[in-house]
C-alpha cells in the first residue's frame, strides 16, 4: 500500500472499465467509448488518435504502433503496425554519398507510416462499434482544438527547433511554441481523419493524402512512391515471453526490442535483487550493468523479423548466466555499446481493460520529438523518422534495405501469472523502455510494490557513459554509484513514463499512471 507521507499518486479503482495513459483527454476519450458500448480495442484506438492531437511531438498519424491484446482464456495476440523503408532506398546508396548514419531529419529517415493501417485493421477484426465512431473523437479534437498540457508544452519547447519548413506553420503559433493552456488545432488532420472514417485505410495510403506525403518527401530527396504507401500492411505476430520468479512478462517480438527486457530480467534473476535496498547503490549498479549487456545484445541481434536469426540465443538462460558473470558487483564497466542507432524519448502509451476482461496494450510513436520534423505540405501530417533506427553497417542484421522494417524501440507489455494475463503495462522513454519494463517487473515481484508505487519509484538509466539518476535517490546513493565508477548526473527531464492496469482476482481494476506525464488512470 502507498505510504501517504511520501509524494506520489493514489491508484484508481473501478469495476466496469479502465484506461491509463499520458494525457487526461486521451483517458476520457477511451472511457467515453467504453460507456457507449465499445470494447477495449475501440477505446484504445480512439484514445491513441486523440493523443496524436494532444501530444503531437510524441505521436500522430504519420507514425507507427505495436499492439498486444487478450480476452478470456485466449492467448495474447500481437500486431506489428510499423512501417517499412521505401522499396528503392538502400544503405549502399547512403554509404556511397558519404553518410555514416541515416540523417535524423532527412527524407531518408521517413519510413512508411504503419499505425493507420493497424488501427483500421484492428477496428475491423477486434473492435465493435465501427471505424467512424472510433475516429470521431480525434476529428473533434483536431478541428476544435485542445488546450496544451504542462508536460506537453515543456516537450514542445524542447523539440520545436527540429520543425522544418511548413511544419513550423502547422505546429507553432505565429512562430512560437504554444503556452500551457493555449488551444492547439490541426484542421488538416481533421480532414484526413474524416476521410479515414469514411473510406478506411485507402483514404490514407492512396489518393490525395498519400500523394501529399510523397510529394513533400520527394521534393527533399526522398525515394517514396505510391506503391510504397499502397502496400503498407500491419503484420500479425507471435509474442515472446519470459518468466521472472512468479510472473511471466509478455513482449512484442522483433523488430521491436521487447526481447531486450526479457534478457535483462534473465540477467537480474542471477542476483538476489530482493535482498537489496530498492533505492540503494547495489541494486542500481547491478541493473545498470545488466542493461549495458542486454542492450549490447539487442544492437547485435535485433532487426526486422526475417533478419533476426539469433533470438533463441538472446532469450536463453545460458546466455543470461554468461552475461551475468561479466558483472563486477563493485565496479562499473564501460558502456558495452552505444545504446542504439538513434535514441529518443517521444512516445505515447495507452492501456485499456473493458468490462468483459479484454485487455489492450498499445504504444504509438513518431520516434524523435516531432519525428523527422517534416510535415506534409497540404494536410500537415508530421512524419516519423523511424528509419534513423537502421544502421548503414554492411551486413548487419539491421542494415537499411528497401522494404525492410528497422529495429524499433517502442514495446507494449503484459504481465501473466499462472498463465493468465493480470496486467497490461507499458513504459515510454525510447531506449529506456526495456530497462523500464524490467525495473517495473522487479519492483512488483522483488519488493512487493503495487503498480502505482512501482511507477512512482525513482529511476536510473546508464546511457552512453552517463548514469542519469532521478532526484528521488539519496545523495549517498549517488556518491556510492560514483565511487563504483559511474558518471552520475541528475537529469533535467524525468526518465520515461509508465501506465498499467492490474486486473485483480476480485474483479476490481486498479489503474496506475505516471506522475512524470500529464496523464491519469480513469475508470467507471
Amino acid at each position: 500500500m502507498r505510504d501517504f507521507h511520501l509524494p506520489g499518486r493514489s491508484p484508481v479503482f473501478a469495476t466496469n472499465g479502465m484506461c491509463a495513459t499520458s494525457h487526461p483527454l486521451g483517458a476520457k476519450t477511451a472511457i467515453d467509448i467504453l460507456e457507449r458500448g465499445g470494447n477495449a480495442m475501440d477505446a484504445a484506438i480512439a484514445g491513441a488518435l486523440v493523443l496524436g492531437i494532444c501530444e503531437p511531438q510524441m505521436t500522430g498519424i504519420g507514425g507507427d504502433c505495436f499492439v498486444l491484446w487478450q480476452q478470456g482464456d485466449g492467448d495474447v495476440q500481437a500486431l506489428n503496425g510499423s512501417g517499412r523503408a521505401p522499396a528503392t532506398l538502400d544503405a549502399a546508396q547512403l554509404r556511397a554519398a558519404g553518410d555514416q548514419t541515416v540523417a535524423l531529419r532527412s527524407a531518408h529517415s521517413v519510413t512508411i507510416p504503419g499505425a493507420i493501417d493497424a488501427f483500421c485493421h484492428l477496428s475491423e477484426i477486434v473492435g465493435k462499434i465501427g471505424l467512424d465512431a472510433v475516429v470521431a473523437p480525434a476529428i473533434s479534437a483536431a478541428e476544435n482544438g485542445v488546450p496544451v498540457a504542462p508536460r506537453a508544452a515543456f516537450d514542445w519547447g524542447q523539440d520545436a527547433a527540429t520543425l522544418q519548413g511548413k511544419a513550423r506553420d502547422f505546429y507553432l503559433m505565429d512562430g512560437e511554441v504554444p503556452a500551457v493552456g493555449q488551444i492547439f488545432r490541426a484542421p488538416g488532420q481533421a480532414d484526413v481523419l474524416r476521410r479515414i472514417a469514411k473510406s478506411g485505410r485507402a483514404a490514407f495510403y492512396e489518393g490525395e493524402v498519400a500523394q501529399d506525403m510523397i510529394d513533400t518527401l520527394n521534393a527533399i530527396g526522398g525515394h517514396h512512391t505510391a506503391a510504397d504507401f499502397a502496400n503498407a500492411a500491419a503484420t500479425h505476430t507471435t509474442p515472446v515471453s519470459g518468466a521472472y520468479k512468479d510472473i511471466d512478462v509478455v513482449e512484442h517480438p522483433p523488430n521491436g526490442q521487447g526481447a531486450t527486457a526479457l534478457l535483462l530480467l534473465n540477467i537480474l534473476a542471477q542476483f538476489d535483487i530482493a535482498a537489496m535496498d530498492p533505492f540503494g547503490a547495489t541494486r542500481t549498479h547491478i541493473e545498470a550493468e545488466a542493461a549495458k549487456l542486454a542492450y549490447d545484445a539487442r544492437n547485435r541481434f535485433l532487426a526486422d523479423a526475417d533478419y533476426t536469426t539469433r533470438l533463441d540465443h538472446m532469450l536463453s538462460m545460458d546466455t543470461a548466466k554468461q552475461l551475468a558473470a561479466l558483472i563486477d558487483p563493485k565496479k562499473a564497466m564501460a558502456q558495452a555499446t552505444s545504446i542504439s542507432e538513434s535514441v529518443h524519448k517521444d512516445t505515447i502509451y495507452i492501456t485499456v481493460v473493458d468490462r468483459d476482461g479484454m485487455s489492450v496494450s498499445l504504444i504509438y510513436s513518431i520516434f524523435h520529438g516531432f519525428g523527422s520534423g517534416i510535415a506534409s505540405d497540404k494536410f500537415g501530417i508530421l512524419m516519423q523518422n523511424r528509419g534513423a533506427g537502421f544502421t548503414l553497417e554492411e551486413g548487419h542484421p539491421n542494415e537499411l534495405k528497401g522494404g525492410k522494417r528497422p529495429m524499433h524501440t517502442i514495446i507494449p507489455g503484459m504481465v501473466r501469472r499462472n498463465g493468465k494475463v493480470i496486467m497490461p503495462f507499458g513504459v515510454m522513454g525510447g531506449a529506456y523502455q526495456p530497462n523500464g519494463h524490467a525495473r517495473f517487473a522487479s519492483n512488483l515481484v522483488d519488493f512487493g510494490m503495487d503498480p502505482q508505487t512501482a511507477i512512482d519509484a525513482p529511476r536510473a538509466f546508464s546511457d552512453n557513459g552517463n548514469m542519469r539518476v532521478e532526484r528521488g535517490y539519496s545523495d549517498q546513493t549517488r556518491q556510492d554509484l560514483s565511487d563504483m565508477g559511474h558518471n552520475v548526473s541528475i537529469p533535467d527531464v524525468p526518465i520515461g513514463g509508465a501506465q498499467a492496469i492490474l486486473m485483480r482476482e476480485d474483479g476490481v481494476l486498479e489503474g496506475a499512471s505516471d506522475p512524470r506525464k500529464d496523464g491519469c488512470a480513469l475508470g467507471y
